[in-house]
């Protein structure tokens, strides 16, 4: 028994990825079944940077633990909408949810807070909120409602894609665009003129198609990933909203890690919020240029034309005032004093 355990060990420090990455081995022989699985549900579509990252997350949690610990990814809403998989997480039959703090604020409702319109000037306003001024506030507040913070990825800057013309928040007057399904992306459709309609992101490129609406909101990254381009002729670049991934793990699974396997998941969450937004911000400039490429007008507003649309951001902040608790309240402010 001795003899097979040095060999284990010995084959695992000789594994050139897992040796590099993980910060101790958890010793054990490998069973043949794990005695923990991680099923990670998230909306990211395959072939995405954040599907190459939990790939390899997955690799490095069972090679690190020896197998104790085996991760289940299922992309694309493999396991149900964003809504639903955020809830089935805090319930535990979900272990992990990556997906937008949109999403997660169905259970969370302070979360709205993270993506309210022209709230960061830019991506380095946004990595210095999430990860310097409210990360602490954000992991206790998460704890309380039943998740871990793990770590934050991106989804990136939503703009708008349509099958009209826009260039001012008057040409979405009356217009049925989808919404997530968010109260505060809801509010900054009706800010904004047009008719919110809130639908599933599986349900949503049928819609385009059928025309049960006339355009959506996302990052240029995932249009492409879902294909949603396929059902539009314009694409203008408001920016409107900055939109980070956040990954969360159910604190009812987490309760049951042996404390040394829920060091060796957590890893370093900076260092993984880095890799995450690395990879999603590397390719931004080519997406830009595949709407072009794929005959598809992309409109870059000017200032004033942008401004337009931020004036119309401030009643969605005084909603959610109004509406958050005191939590969300002193988020929002610590939020505006830092940027």
């Amino acid at each position: 028994m001795l003899k097979k355990t040095s060999t284990t060990r010995r084959r695992f420090v000789q594994g050139t990825t897992a040796a590099a990455i993980a910060p101790f081995f958890i010793g054990r022989a490998r069973a043949d079944e794990p005695e923990f699985v991680m099923k990670v549900a998230t909306a990211a579509p395959p072939g995405t940077p954040w599907a190459s990252q939990l790939k390899k997350l997955k690799s490095h949690i069972k090679d690190a633990s020896g197998g104790r610990i085996k991760v289940k990814t299922y992309l694309g809403g493999g396991l149900g909408d964003e809504i639903s998989t955020a809830e089935a997480t805090k319930r535990g039959s979900i272990q992990v949810f990556g997906g937008s703090a949109g999403a997660l604020a169905s259970a969370v409702p302070e979360l709205n807070v993270l993506e309210l319109p022209y709230l960061f000037a830019d991506e380095k306003a946004a990595d210095k909120v999430l990860d310097e001024v409210i990360r602490e506030d954000l992991d206790a507040l998460l704890w309380e409602r039943g998740y871990k913070l793990w770590f934050f990825s991106e989804n990136g800057y939503r703009s708008i894609g349509s099958t009209f013309p826009i260039k001012s928040p008057a040409d979405l007057a009356g217009k049925k665009m989808r919404s997530q399904e968010s109260t505060g992306h809801l509010e900054t459709w009706r800010a904004f003129g047009a008719s919110p309609v809130p639908i599933a992101v599986t349900e949503v490129l049928s819609s385009l198609q059928t025309g049960v609406v006339d355009g959506f909101d996302n990052t240029p990254l995932f249009a492409f990933a879902a294909s949603w381009q396929q059902a539009i002729s314009h694409f203008t670049l408001t920016k409107h909203i900055y939109q980070p991934g956040v990954i969360v793990i159910s604190r009812k699974f987490w309760e049951t890690l042996p404390a040394e396997l829920q060091t060796l998941v957590l890893g370093d969450p900076a260092d993984l919020a880095k890799k995450g937004r690395r990879g999603v911000r590397a390719i931004g400039p080519m997406l830009e240029q595949n709407f072009t490429d794929s005959g598809i007008e992309l409109v870059k507003l000017d200032a004033g034309e942008r401004a337009a649309f931020a004036s119309k951001s401030e009643q969605v902040h005084d909603w959610f005032r109004k509406d958050t608790s005191s939590v969300g309240k002193a988020m929002l402010d610590k939020i505006k004093a830092a940027t």
